[in-house]
């Protein structure tokens, strides 16, 4: 039997946005199957100027369910330890941002020629989150298929930046949207830079997850750049990053005072007590 540890509940943020996700593909492959819908939400840098909602509705948009599925997933295992740190509002702000800088990037990259086509798919925005994640927890040990050793998060994530770079910089033509990779994954590291705090958590012992496929979705002969990052397993397996936090957050409270608390783990203990009331 599953150890329900390795499940953890999905965060707010989290659930609404694979919601939102699982149903704009619903309606797009049943009901707005004519194409004018996905071309009017997908991101075009030839276009993004005149069509300013497209820089953040492309991260709606996916090719499949297996495109749809890779995203999600990778949300859900990264992004629901990360909302639950960073909390609700801060998430949804932080996913926002690394999905336009996502699209920024890939504008510029299509003015110095090295990229063109539109592109979809929320990976931008969950390789921000992988940031998150690897420099919240950057000892966090993960296993990618078919590497027979863990990895840890923050040389995962460097790995992949390096490899987003390259494929950028030599126009890569492989139908996936490396400059939308490169983007996400470059906002979010700017992100904490520019909030000048130190987010990682020495306290919290690194967990180890489950296996994580690395893998890209072919473009379509004639569709959009699909964004894929990489889809990982289901998830944390020795402990509940939430209660681990709570952990954290009372040994400094019993350490230094509530006064040593920074505004984010102030409000990641409001969110967590909001919750139990709910709940009781």
């Amino acid at each position: 039997m599953l150890d329900s540890r390795s499940f953890p509940r999905p965060t707010p943020w989290v659930s609404r946005l694979i919601v939102v996700n699982a149903v704009v593909l619903l309606l797009l492959t049943t009901v707005l199957t004519s194409g004018q819908a996905v071309a009017a939400l997908a991101f075009d840098p030839g276009t993004a100027l005149t069509r300013p909602w497209t820089w953040v509705t492309y991260l709606f948009v996916h090719a499949g369910v297996l495109h749809l599925a890779a995203n999600m997933l990778a949300l859900y295992v990264f992004g629901t330890p990360v909302e639950s740190r960073l909390g609700s509002r801060t998430f949804l702000a932080y996913y926002l941002f690394c999905g336009i800088g996502a699209a920024l990037v890939s504008l510029g990259m299509d003015a110095l020629h090295l990229f063109s086509g539109e592109v979809i798919g929320a990976s931008g925005a969950v390789l921000g989150v992988a940031v998150a994640f690897a420099m919240l927890w950057p000892e966090a040990e993960i296993l990618v298929f078919p590497i027979p050793v863990p990895i840890r998060a923050r040389t995962l994530v460097i790995f992949y930046a390096i490899l987003s770079l390259t494929m950028s910089v030599i126009g890569s033509q492989d139908g996936v949207a490396h400059p939308a990779h490169l983007g996400g994954l470059l906002f979010g590291w700017l992100w904490f830079k520019l909030r000048d705090r130190t987010p990682r958590i020495t306290q919290v012992p690194a967990r180890r997850m489950e296996p994580v496929v690395m893998a890209q979705t072919a473009m379509r002969e004639t569709g959009p750049h699909e964004s894929t990052p990489p889809r990982p397993g289901p998830g944390p397996r020795d402990a509940d990053p939430q209660a681990a936090e709570i952990d954290r957050v009372l040994d400094k409270i019993s350490a230094r005072g509530i006064a040593s608390l920074t505004p984010e783990e102030r409000r990641f203990l409001d969110e967590v007590s909001k919750r139990k009331r709910d709940v009781n």
